[in-house]
């Protein structure tokens, strides 16, 4: 039962020295002075800096491969410059098998050409021999009528068989031209055929070095495949994009953005830029375009980012094309208004309060906000512009009174904006919106 009791006394005591020495510390006072001011709600995001205008070269149509050699990114090429030579081995073994077989037929059709040749020439031979053996038997008819019976008919057999072997040989060598002619035409078909074909492979096959249509600075195009560029090694085909060549004339900057932070930029928005790259130097600009649909970040991935394009209308230097750039826009902007920082705002009751230094101690103000972003905050109703507001809760010993809002004008600016919140979202999202309400400044009434 003691050591029961010891123990009590012993965490009483603990308690007590606690409490005694955070009743000690005082708080310290992070004071802002407040002034009247324009109301900026921004939203930083990244960006890259692309060429309004750009000369693209295109994987040649019908053909794909694999990147041999590519130009180095950002080098400065002269028209006709080599910018990409691709490799496609399938069809480089293909054509060596179209060329061996066109110079297969060529042999083909010098051999078969050679040997009809010969069978004409043999036949021809024949029918001379046939002639010469007409003739002769010719002059023996003229002596027919001194030889007896049966040598006359002898000889008209002989002259019978030399006329059959005549009509035979003609007509063989009739068959035989229409055979040589036929022949000889489907080998050269052939060889026509395969000579197109290989024509066909060889121009594809020239096609595989890509030159420069223009002069100027060369930048790899993205990989289909990931989020980099092509570099050598990758599989490419009809229509992927190799390089560009951009207009150094006038840029643009293309923004990836999430959906949160794509539904808070509208077209028209002001956009101030900065680039890692060249550390100095500013742009400025506007959003131009919001893409109507998202794509995914990736294939598997069910998050999406939609493509913003934004302006580069004035800037110190002319960025170039490839960089990286920080892209401040401007969601609203509100002129000669009360700004107060969102860290010196207290949520109480479902109200909003403020604490304003009055010499040594604070007052504890209630205020009506507007317009707010994650950092700062349109005040309304409740403060003059020119108080000094503390970030820190001061203590209750502090505090000297309470100043609460009229629940009349609480309602009255209530309304004014939610008319004002519904008239704004009937605004064309291609026009700019600033919601103006007047700043009403109040003095409270002391808590009872």
């Amino acid at each position: 039962m003691m050591k029961f009791k010891f123990v009590y006394i012993f965490i009483y005591c603990l308690v007590f020295l606690i409490v005694a020495c955070n009743r000690g510390e005082k708080k310290t006072e992070i004071l802002h002075q407040l002034s009247t001011l324009t109301y900026s709600d921004e939203l930083t995001i990244e960006g890259t800096v692309e060429a309004v205008r750009s000369k693209t070269v295109f994987c040649p149509n019908n053909l794909e491969g694999t990147i041999l050699y590519l130009v180095e990114d950002g080098t400065m090429v002269e028209k006709g410059t080599t910018l990409c030579i691709l490799e496609n081995r399938e069809l480089s073994n293909y054509y060596d098998q179209v060329v061996q077989r066109v110079e297969q037929t060529n042999g083909e059709y010098t051999k078969s050409k050679a040997n009809l040749d010969l069978q004409y020439a043999l036949l021809e031979a024949q029918v001379k021999s046939n002639e010469a053996q007409t003739s002769i038997t010719n002059l023996d008819s003229a002596q027919l009528q001194y030889a007896s019976p049966v040598q006359q008919k002898i000889t008209k057999l002989e002259m019978q068989k030399t006329a059959i072997e005549k009509a035979k040989i003609e007509k063989k060598l009739g068959y035989l031209k229409t055979i040589n002619e036929s022949e000889l035409k489907k080998l050269k078909l052939q060889i026509a055929r395969d000579s197109n074909r290989a024509e066909n492979i060889n121009s594809m096959l020239k096609s595989m070095k890509v030159v420069a249509p223009e002069s100027g600075l060369a930048l790899r195009s993205g990989s289909p495949f990931r989020d980099e560029k092509l570099v050598e090694g990758d599989q490419v085909w009809e229509g992927i994009a190799l390089v560009t060549i951009p207009d150094m004339t006038e840029m643009k900057v293309k923004i990836f953005a999430s959906e949160s932070d794509y539904k808070r930029i509208e077209v028209n928005n002001k956009v101030t830029y900065t680039f890692s790259s060249m550390p100095g130097n500013k742009a400025f600009g506007k959003i131009l375009l919001k893409a109507p649909m998202g794509v995914p970040i990736n294939r598997d991935s069910k998050i999406k980012h939609f493509e913003i394009t934004a302006s580069v209308d004035s800037f110190d230097v002319i960025p170039e094309p490839g960089i990286s750039a920080t892209c401040v826009v401007t969601l609203k902007e509100i002129a000669d208004t009360i700004v107060v920082p969102q860290l010196a705002i207290f949520d109480e009751d479902s109200s909003k309060f403020v604490f304003v230094k009055a010499r040594k101690e604070f007052e504890k103000k209630e205020v009506l906000l507007g317009e707010n972003s994650p950092k700062m905050a349109i005040v309304i109703a409740g403060l003059q512009g020119n108080e000094q507001v503390s970030f820190v809760r001061p203590e209750a010993s502090k505090i000297a009174k309470t100043v609460f809002l009229p629940d009349s004008l609480k309602k009255n600016l209530s309304t004014q904006l939610k008319v004002s919140t519904s008239t704004d979202s009937s605004i064309k999202k291609d026009q700019p919106m600033e919601m103006k309400i007047p700043s009403v400044r109040v003095r409270g009434k002391r808590e009872n």
